[in-house]
């Protein structure tokens, strides 16, 4: 089994933390919508942390370990930019301030981080005790895949039934009090709108976990992988946010992208339950060796080259329609013929 020395791992998660917590005291300090130059330099900044990470990784435990990283940072970093779609109508519907929009995303990763690390050591737990959870992951995952082409895994409606309830049985003001969930308007005590938005921005994290999570265990068993990987996904996802800002709404077919990552993955996890079978009904519980193995690189290059196509797909039918929109444009504008007694003019 793939090993890392314990001092990295240690080490590694030590250094991770440092990060975040800088990065969230940065936010409380100096509260700013970041400019573009500013947002891409911090996503090029750990999209680079992440690769120098897998390169240790290569050092230390070889490349079969490195390529796992990679894919399963590569998964995470797709959802969590699906994750983002959602944030973005969490913002619109809710009327966030844009200079509070930066605390709640780091609110959100952070609840995003805490939601994921539980289900990372219950998946672990499943996993090491009953093999046979592999099935369920694959067919969930597949599941999925399969609402999310039809549109049915985007939960374009934030007012979740958690929200719909607290709106019935709190106090809640109508304006912000910039992130406090608290204010006082007459000597009475009040919820501000940012409890829901931090309640909803919660929810999306746990349904977005139920999906992210047996995701990568279908490339990697390996918890820190499984951790980490997760880290630098959602690491920089605030920036992203910013960067992206209106090229969000182009990624029309991302969501197939990401769809046809969530099947194949879910294959790919029904195919290793197939190699570790341990169900009595199935082939007499022994391992069925016909079904084959998917590999680390060839899960890295399925995963790469689908996100490739639905942005290029994406980008080019953006920049189609609106060709269509200027033509129709300028078949709209009138056209005037010119007067033959001013043509001496």
């Amino acid at each position: 089994m793939l090993e890392l020395p314990i001092w990295f791992e240690v080490g590694s998660l030590v250094v991770l933390t440092l990060i975040l917590v800088g990065d969230l005291l940065l936010v409380l300090k100096r509260p700013h919508v970041p400019s573009m130059r500013e947002s891409t330099l911090w996503v090029v900044f750990y999209v680079v942390l992440a690769l120098v990470f897998a390169g240790l990784m290569y050092l230390f435990a070889g490349g079969e370990f490195a390529g796992q990283f990679l894919a399963g940072w590569l998964t995470e970093y797709s959802l969590s930019i699906d994750n983002l779609f959602v944030f973005v109508i969490i913002m619109a519907k809710f009327a966030v301030p844009r200079k509070l929009q930066q605390e709640v995303l780091m609110v959100g990763i952070i609840i995003a981080l805490v939601l994921r690390g539980i289900f990372i050591l219950l998946g672990a737990s499943l996993i090491e005790n009953f093999s046979w959870i592999f099935y369920i992951f694959g067919a969930w995952l597949v599941w999925t895949a399969i609402q999310q082409v039809r549109g049915d895994h985007d939960d374009d409606d934030s007012e979740t039934f958690v929200v719909r309830m607290l709106r019935k049985r709190v106090r809640l003001t109508d304006d912000y009090d910039g992130v406090k969930l608290r204010t006082t308007i007459d000597g009475k005590r009040f919820f501000t709108p940012m409890l829901i938005v931090f309640i909803a921005i919660g929810t999306t994290d746990l349904l977005f976990a139920l999906d992210s999570i047996p995701a990568i265990f279908g490339i990697t068993q390996s918890a820190f992988i499984v951790f980490t990987a997760n880290v630098f996904a959602l690491m920089g996802l605030r920036q992203l946010y910013f960067m992206l800002g209106g090229l969000l709404e182009r990624l029309e077919y991302l969501k197939y992208g990401i769809a046809f990552i969530l099947a194949f993955i879910g294959v790919k996890l029904v195919l290793h339950a197939m190699h570790v079978n341990e169900l009595p009904f199935l082939n007499g519980g022994e391992p069925i060796e016909w079904a084959p193995e998917i590999s680390t690189w060839m899960s890295l290059g399925v995963i790469v080259l689908a996100m490739l196509v639905a942005t290029v797909a994406s980008l080019v039918k953006a920049r189609v329609d609106a060709k269509r929109r200027g033509h129709r444009l300028l078949d709209e504008v009138p056209h005037f013929t010119e007067d033959p007694e001013h043509t001496g003019r």
